[in-house]
């Protein structure tokens, strides 16, 4: 039990933390000062949605994400939630794909070389299908989350930092709502996909509650250490950057390392979702369709990596909004 919910925490952990989220981009985008309750709001959401939906996915043995969304919303919704769903996750592929790219020229390298490197080996890890991403996870999820925490701890220390929630720290509070509605959706399009190899409920206690609580002491560390150098995030494309500048160049070359497989356990959840709901049209192999797919959206990397986050993350939060209250009401109106 405990070895198979640390398995699905890492899925899930890895499905939230990609280029967005590690890179502190999404967090400045919806959080940044006075914004402490939010955070607190976000975990406590966050724990709750991903245990309604892992509970579903676990009962109705689901294996996309289309027939879970049927349970939640009925059909009539479901179709509309499909939709998005399914544009979420390639716009959030071609975001992950973007920011290798960006990655790769913080060492003045091309972007091209992270925007192929990445999609060899999305492709590389797939021909191991659903095994292969969530072995993956497991290996390096661990190392991800330390070595962040890590760095956030390290840098609070030294600029003396105040890990308190105090009164000033509530304004922003609304701020959860649509921050857990945006991630909740690639989270429901991942446990969709692998309700049917859930086995017990203890799993989902220990996947949930563990999921929720290292992403919002991460989130909460983060955010108080994006703070002190909101006067100069503009200036960077990946906001971590800004911490690590005073920091020895073989940690801004370890973290940078962390990022960037942080962006790649998100763009492989993003694409698991994506083949998981093409496969029920398709009776093809796995691979076949993610080769596919990767050709489609990398030339859509040209965007630009802030550009897309700053575009299109607020739109999916706010119109996600709907699905985040069915989920957390679901108990209640499926008794009544």
């Amino acid at each position: 039990m405990w070895k198979s919910g640390f398995k699905w925490m890492f899925l899930i952990i890895g499905t939230m933390i990609g280029a967005g989220y590690a890179s502190g981009r999404e967090l400045w985008q919806f959080f940044g000062h006075e914004s402490g309750l939010a955070i607190v709001l976000f975990t406590i959401m966050f724990i709750c949605s991903v245990g309604i939906i892992m509970k579903v996915s676990y009962q109705h043995q689901t294996s996309n994400y289309f027939s879970l969304l049927e349970i939640l919303l009925g059909k009539k919704i479901a179709r509309f939630y499909d939709i998005l769903i399914f544009l979420y996750l390639l716009s959030t592929l071609v975001i992950m794909i973007a920011g290798s790219g960006a990655t790769f020229e913080a060492f003045q390298l091309s972007k091209w070389a992270g925007i192929i490197f990445i999609v060899c080996f999305i492709f590389i890890i797939f021909i191991k299908g659903i095994n292969g991403v969530v072995t993956f996870n497991v290996i390096l999820l661990p190392l991800l989350i330390v070595g962040l925490l890590s760095i956030l701890v390290i840098y609070s220390i030294d600029e003396q930092l105040s890990f308190i929630l105090s009164m000033d720290q509530q304004a922003n509070w609304t701020a959860s709502f649509t921050f857990t509605a945006l991630n909740i959706l690639s989270i429901l399009a991942v446990l969709g996909a692998v309700g049917d190899k859930v086995q017990t409920n203890g799993e989902i206690i220990i996947a949930s509650v563990g999921s929720g609580l290292v992403l919002g002491i991460t989130s909460l560390l983060y955010n108080n250490s994006l703070i002190q150098i909101s006067e100069i995030i503009i200036l960077y494309e990946i906001p971590l950057f800004a911490i690590l500048k005073n920091y020895p160049d073989y940690t801004y070359i370890l973290m940078s390392i962390l990022l960037w497989c942080a962006i790649f356990t998100t763009a492989i959840s993003s694409v698991l979702g994506l083949v998981t709901r093409i496969a029920g049209f398709f009776k093809v192999h796995m691979w076949k369709i993610v080769f596919v797919l990767l050709i489609v959206v990398t030339p859509l990397t040209k965007i630009g990596f802030s550009t897309l986050i700053a575009l299109l993350y607020p739109i999916y939060g706010i119109v996600n909004l709907y699905l985040l209250c069915a989920i957390l009401l679901f108990p209640f109106y499926k008794r009544i």
